[in-house]
């Protein structure tokens, strides 16, 4: 049985990115990676508030690359 994800914004999604330059799409990107990860480091900082700045700094480097590795 195959189960059909609805994407009801889908098409507005893709409108909005056709009418943008290369350049405001570039843009869109770098603001959606850093919002990524932003969320990241909010979540191992709730996850883990006794942990130490630097120590929360190498879970999100660890967590980061098993991303990486494993196609996240």
């Amino acid at each position: 049985m195959t189960v059909i994800k609805q994407q009801p914004n889908r098409r507005l999604y893709i409108d909005s990115l056709r009418a943008m330059t290369p350049g405001q799409r570039v843009q869109k990107a770098f603001e959606l990676s850093d919002l990524t990860h932003d969320l990241l480091n909010a979540g191992i900082a709730a996850r883990y508030p006794e942990k130490s700045e630097q120590e929360r700094h190498t879970v999100y480097l660890e967590r980061l690359e098993r991303c990486r590795k494993h196609g996240c």
